[in-house]
C-alpha cells in the first residue's frame, strides 16, 4: 500500500513535470514556427491550427537546436567551473555542520559522498536520494551520534536554502524599481518573502524551541506520535545548533558566498549564449528562481525552472527571448548533470571500498 502511494506521488510529480515542459516547449516552438513561416512571405493567421503545430514541431526544435549548438564553449566551460565551485562549498559547509556534534568527516571523504550524492540526486530526480545517501553514510561512521549524523544533512540543506532566500531578499533592495514595474517579478518576490518568514521560523523553532515554552505538553505529544523517541532525539540534535554562537554566521556566509557563485554560473552561461544581460537582476532572478524550483512540485524542478525563466527574463529591461532563456537554463542544468556524472564515476570506482554498494540497495529498496 505504501509503495503504491509513493509511485502515485512520482507519477503525479513526473505528470505535472511533464506537461510543464510541453507547456512552455510548445509556446517557444509556436512563436518560433510563425516567425519563421513569416520569413518566408506567408501569412500566419491563413494557416489552420494543425498546420501551426506542424510549423510549430518541425521549425522550432531546429531553433532550439541552433541556439544552443551556437553557444560558445568558452564561457560553458566557465560555468561548468562555478557549478563545481558551488558543490565544493557545499562539502565545506556540510562538514562545518558535521563539527557542531563533533563528527570529524575529511575533506576528500566528504567531498567523495557528495559528489556520490549529487548523481544520486539526478539519477533519482531529486534530492531525496542524494540526501538518504549523505544521512547514510554519516550515520555509518559513528555508533553512538547516528541520529545527530542525520540531523547534519537536514540542518545543511535547510541552512542553504535560508541563506539563499536571504540573499534574494537582499538583492530585491536595489532591483526595488525592477520588481515594482512588473507583477509577475513582483508576485514571485512576494512569494519568495514568504518562504523566508517560514523557512526563518523553522530554524528558530529547531535551534532554539519555544514550542514547549507555549505548550507544555507538547514534548509528551511528540513522544506519543509514531517512532516519537527517535523525533525527539532529531529535535535535541537540532537544538545543539542553536548553543553554538557563531555557526549560523559562518554557516550563512558560506551559503552566501554559494549563491554568488550559482549567479556567477548564469552570468558564464548567458555569455556562452551571447545574451546581453543585466548581472543585477540576475543576483535577484536567479536565486528567486532556485529556491522556487527546489520545492518538491516536480522532479528535480524541471518544467517549473524553465518557465520562470522564460517568463521572468522576457521583460524589456532584461528581454531575453523565450528560446535563449529557455537554452540558458537547460545548458545550466547539463551543467549540473555534468557533474553528476563525474559523481557517478567516483561512485563506480569506490563503490565497494567505502560501502556504497549498500546505499543503492537501500535506496532501491526505498523505491520500491
Amino acid at each position: 500500500m505504501k509503495a503504491a502511494r509513493n509511485i502515485g506521488r512520482t507519477a503525479l510529480r513526473l505528470g505535472v513535470c511533464g506537461l510543464l515542459m510541453f507547456w512552455i516547449l510548445h509556446s517557444i516552438f509556436l512563436n518560433e514556427g510563425r516567425l519563421a513561416w513569416e520569413r518566408q512571405g506567408h501569412s500566419w493567421t491563413e494557416l489552420s491550427g494543425v498546420g501551426r503545430w506542424q510549423a510549430a514541431w518541425s521549425r522550432g526544435p531546429r531553433e532550439l537546436w541552433h541556439t544552443l549548438a551556437l553557444a560558445d564553449r568558452g564561457g560553458l566551460l566557465l560555468s561548468l567551473v562555478f557549478m563545481g565551485l558551488t558543490l565544493v562549498l557545499g562539502v565545506l559547509r556540510w562538514r562545518m555542520v558535521l563539527r557542531v556534534h563533533g563528527l570529524d568527516l575529511s575533506l576528500g571523504r566528504a567531498t567523495e559522498i557528495s559528489f556520490v550524492a549529487h548523481f544520486f540526486n539526478s539519477l533519482l530526480l531529486g534530492s531525496s536520494g542524494g540526501d538518504l545517501l549523505r544521512a547514510y553514510y554519516a550515520a555509518r561512521g559513528t555508533h553512538h551520534k547516528k541520529t545527530e549524523a542525520v540531523a547534519t544533512v537536514v540542518v545543511d540543506r535547510l541552512l542553504g536554502l535560508f541563506a539563499m532566500l536571504v540573499f534574494a531578499c537582499l538583492m530585491m533592495v536595489p532591483n526595488l524599481s525592477l520588481l515594482r514595474a512588473h507583477k509577475r517579478l513582483a508576485a514571485l518576490a512576494g512569494f519568495i518573502l514568504l518562504m523566508t518568514a517560514g523557512c526563518g521560523l523553522t530554524i528558530v523553532l529547531s535551534f532554539w524551541g519555544g514550542v514547549s515554552r507555549l505548550w507544555p505538553r507538547s514534548r509528551a505529544r511528540l513522544r506519543k506520535l509514531p517512532k516519537g523517541e527517535l523525533l525527539e532525539q532529531c529535535v535535541d540534535a537540532c537544538r545543539e545548533f542553536g548553543r553554538h554562537p557563531g555557526f549560523i554566521l559562518r554557516a550563512m556566509g558560506i551559503s552566501m558566498l554559494l549563491t554568488i557563485v550559482c549567479v556567477l554560473q548564469f552570468l558564464a552561461v548567458g555569455s556562452g549564449l551571447r545574451l546581453d544581460m543585466s548581472p543585477l537582476a540576475l543576483f535577484v532572478i536567479v536565486p528567486m528562481i532556485i529556491c522556487v524550483s527546489a520545492l518538491p512540485i516536480t522532479p528535480s524542478g524541471l518544467g517549473v525552472r524553465e518557465n520562470l525563466y522564460v517568463l521572468m527574463l522576457a521583460v524589456p529591461e532584461i528581454n531575453v527571448p523565450a528560446t535563449q532563456a529557455l537554452s540558458l537554463s537547460l545548458l545550466a542544468y547539463a551543467g549540473s548533470l555534468f557533474w553528476s556524472l563525474v559523481g557517478g564515476v567516483v561512485y563506480a570506482s569506490l563503490k565497494e571500498r567505502h560501502h556504497l554498494t549498500e546505499v543503492a540497495q537501500l535506496d532501491g529498496a526505498r523505491s520500491d
